[in-house]
């Protein structure tokens, strides 16, 4: 990163980058969720353009979103080690001080100790604010450290701790698969109070939550306090607007320094809706699409089709714009046979003036693999972006 600072030129052309969240899949009867979707519009810029597979963080690897999304942004995944507690409490716009520790929270599902669901059902939004309020009422404070609560989307939460002697983290009581137990936290770097918070915090959680069905306990995850990271926009010289309706992706946009916008609707075209009113006014935009990985963690592979056709039929109002480059990719793949995260790289289509044309079939997995562009680490998404929207100098003499 630090090279390619010095390169950076403060002005330039406007790049949109479009993460489809979970992009990349595995074949179901012989196809992908990509390879199914009736895309016209990315098939078509496919074969005029640049594509190749990207890894967001190296080959074997499975990332979460946070380590995901910091690659597409530029920034080594292995150097800036990001909880998912921060990003999201940043996303809810809860405040954050110094000696604060987050964790991003899931009402789940509890049969004889084991989790049975993650994700309870998916609550709907109005059913976790209920039950936010319920642990509220009952978790104000453990052993001196107060409890702050903040709802999130559907099975989603925040818990934020408040108090003295905070110091380092704690490992995850989530088990990250359904059929284990609730996990006992462990200490990470001193975080031996914050684990006892949070082991007290599950127990507590769980015997006010018994009687309810499906959300009947909680699970932890991303237990840690707020880090130090450079600016975005002051790396690379952009004014940067994210477009996001989940908590945890306008939280690390807003950990980056990006502006995020204000948002009413929660579909696809609402987002681009955003876009469009903003387009003047910034040089870079960071535009989210959730329900792709959604629907691949539920195993709902029509589902995850269907959102891919329902973007690209938006794709001629992006490029109504004229952007100087868009590119469209995902932070990661989650395929809905296995409904997780996964290890294989993701497609990347870049759309330029300055790109040379792949000639390939159409915007998937298996074309992209014959993509002008070849395998590439994610980290160099960004180095990619500016220099085909002419932002880079040249480097050496």
């Amino acid at each position: 990163m630090p090279v390619l600072q010095k390169l950076v030129k403060d002005e330039g052309g406007k790049i949109i980058l479009l993460v489809m969240d979970g992009l990349g899949g595995l074949p179901v009867d012989g196809k992908t969720a990509l390879e199914l979707a009736r895309t016209p519009n990315m098939d078509r810029l496919a074969s005029l353009h640049s594509v190749a597979l990207m890894d967001p963080v190296f080959p074997g690897i499975t990332p979460g979103s946070g380590p995901g999304h910091l690659s597409l942004f530029g920034y080594d995944p292995l150097e800036y080690d990001i909880g998912r507690g921060i990003l999201e409490a940043l996303g809810v716009d809860m405040e954050v001080l110094p000696g604060d520790v987050t964790a991003r929270g899931n009402f789940c599902t509890i049969k004889e100790n084991i989790v049975v669901d993650r994700r309870a059902g998916r609550i709907p939004d109005e059913k976790n604010r209920e039950l936010i309020e319920k642990l509220k009422e009952g978790i104000k404070e453990i052993d001196g450290v107060q409890v702050i609560l903040k709802s999130g989307k559907e099975h989603r939460f925040v818990v934020l701790f408040r108090g003295e002697g905070l110091t380092g983290s704690a490992t995850d009581t989530d088990p990250h698969r359904e059929g284990e137990p609730v996990l006992k936290s462990e200490p990470v770097d001193g975080g031996g109070r914050i684990a006892d918070v949070v082991n007290k915090f599950s127990v507590l959680a769980r015997e006010i939550l018994k009687d309810e069905k499906p959300a009947n306990g909680v699970i932890l995850r991303g237990i840690t306090g707020a880090p130090h990271i450079p600016s975005f926009p002051e790396i690379y010289k952009m004014k940067s607007l994210a477009i996001a309706t989940y908590p945890m992706y306008r939280g690390i946009a807003k950990l980056l320094g990006m502006d995020v916008a204000q948002m009413t609707g929660t579909n696809v075209k609402d987002e681009i809706d955003i876009l469009k009113k903003h387009y003047n006014d910034y040089d870079y935009f960071f535009v989210h699409i959730k329900k792709t990985d959604s629907y691949g963690e539920d195993g709902n592979f029509e589902g995850k089709v269907s959102v891919i056709e329902e973007v690209d039929r938006l794709i001629p109002e992006i490029l109504n714009l004229k952007p100087d480059v868009l590119a469209i990719t995902g932070d990661h793949s989650t395929p809905a046979s296995y409904k997780a995260h996964s290890w294989h790289p993701v497609p990347l289509l870049l759309v330029s003036k300055w790109t040379r044309i792949s000639g390939v079939k159409g915007f998937n997995e298996k074309e992209c693999a014959l993509g002008d562009m070849g395998r590439i680490p994610g980290i160099y998404l960004t180095s990619l972006l500016l220099a085909h929207a002419g932002r880079l100098d040249k480097y050496g003499a």
